[in-house]
């Protein structure tokens, strides 16, 4: 099985995949994403787009993604935003053309909920203390200005199914996806300043200066 997890940038998918990694034994995180920066940094400076639009992209994805459920046993999960209705089909349905068994969710919140996990995620808070009010990674100012776009399209049929994440943790929204798909994940034994502590490291190994 397959649960990829889409939101808006800053909406929680990455915090939430590797919650269910903790909790359910036997699966693995294969982050898209990776091979996106690989491609991108591959190119010249002022070339350097969106790595969704570029064909190796989609097709790597699918080739990578398929070989590792096939040869894996456990959940495969992918954290990864995708708006465009073209490139959902060549990735997430050309998976299921291949006969994986995929569970779609997508993580949604309101404005000001992503916005505020836009400056409170990673180390936004250190580097506005030592680079000035301004200071901080190019990848949050971008995820910021795709943002009003990604609300806008995720919100659409064809990307449910929708999880609304204002009001609840990780821990409770990787609960919400587990039974959607019908697994168990072992329980939530963490103590509130550990589970902190362990999200904080996990925002900082994902932040992005490229």
């Amino acid at each position: 099985m397959l649960l990829w997890i889409n939101g808006p940038f800053g909406g929680g998918k990455t915090q939430t995949a590797h919650e269910i990694q903790r909790r359910l034994r036997g699966s693995v995180i294969c982050d898209p994403e990776h091979a996106g920066f690989g491609l991108r940094r591959m190119l010249p400076p002022e070339l350097r787009g969106d790595f969704q639009d570029l064909a190796a992209w989609r097709q790597g994805v699918v080739e990578v993604l398929d070989l590792a459920l096939t040869q894996h046993e456990g959940v495969v999960i992918a954290p990864m935003t995708v708006t465009d209705s073209g490139c959902f089909e060549e990735t997430v349905g050309r998976l299921r053309e291949l006969g994986h068994d995929v569970r779609h969710f997508t993580l949604l919140a309101q404005r000001e909920t992503v916005l505020k996990r836009l400056r409170e995620r990673g180390l936004g808070h250190v580097l506005r203390f030592v680079g000035g009010k301004g200071a901080g990674p190019g990848r949050e100012s971008w995820a910021v200005r795709r943002l009003d776009h990604c609300l806008e399209r995720l919100r659409e049929p064809e990307f449910a199914e929708h999880l609304w994440t204002d009001h609840s943790t990780v821990p409770k929204t990787a609960d919400r996806i587990a039974v959607l798909a019908g697994l168990t994940l072992r329980p939530n034994n963490e103590g509130a300043l550990r589970t902190r502590l362990r999200q904080a490291r996990v925002g900082v190994r994902h932040i992005r200066f490229d």
